[in-house]
C-alpha cells in the first residue's frame, strides 16, 4: 500500500522558518509528483508544491514561490519542504500528497493520493 506520513509541523512567528517532511513508501512507479497541499482556515484547499521523482523538477504555487523549497532524500524515502519567511496566511494543515501529474499544485483537481496532515501555525 502507498503511504504518505507527514511530520514536523509546529508554531512559529511571522518571518520565521519551519521544515516539514513526508515519509513515502509503497510506490511502484518511479514517476510521481510528490509534495504538499494545505487546508487554510476560511480559504479551503490550496496546492503548495511537488517534486517529480523521475527528474527532480519542482513546482510551486504562486503564494509560496520564492519562500518555500522542496527537496527529496531518496535514501531515506522522504520529501521535505523548507518554509522560510513564513506569514500568518501560511497557517494551515499541510498534507503530503502525490499524483502522476502536477496539476493539483496549481489548483486543478485533487491529487490521487494523500495522507494525514501536520499543523503549521504562524503567529503575527
Amino acid at each position: 500500500d502507498v503511504q504518505l506520513q507527514a511530520s514536523g509541523g509546529g508554531t512559529v512567528q511571522a518571518g520565521g522558518s519551519l521544515r516539514i517532511s513526508c515519509s513515502v513508501s509503497g510506490f511502484t512507479s518511479d514517476d510521481y509528483c510528490i509534495g504538499w497541499f494545505r487546508q487554510v482556515p476560511g480559504k479551503g484547499r490550496e496546492g503548495v508544491s511537488c517534486m517529480r521523482t523521475r527528474d527532480g523538477r519542482a513546482y510551486y504555487g504562486d503564494s509560496v514561490k520564492g519562500r518555500f523549497t522542496i527537496s527529496s532524500d531518496n535514501a531515506k524515502n522522504t520529501v521535505s519542504l523548507q518554509m522560510n519567511n513564513l506569514k500568518p496566511e501560511d497557517t494551515g494543515v499541510y498534507s503530503c500528497a502525490a499524483d502522476t501529474v502536477e496539476a493539483w499544485v496549481f489548483g486543478i483537481g485533487m491529487p490521487e493520493i494523500w495522507g494525514q496532515g501536520t499543523l503549521v501555525t504562524v503567529s503575527s
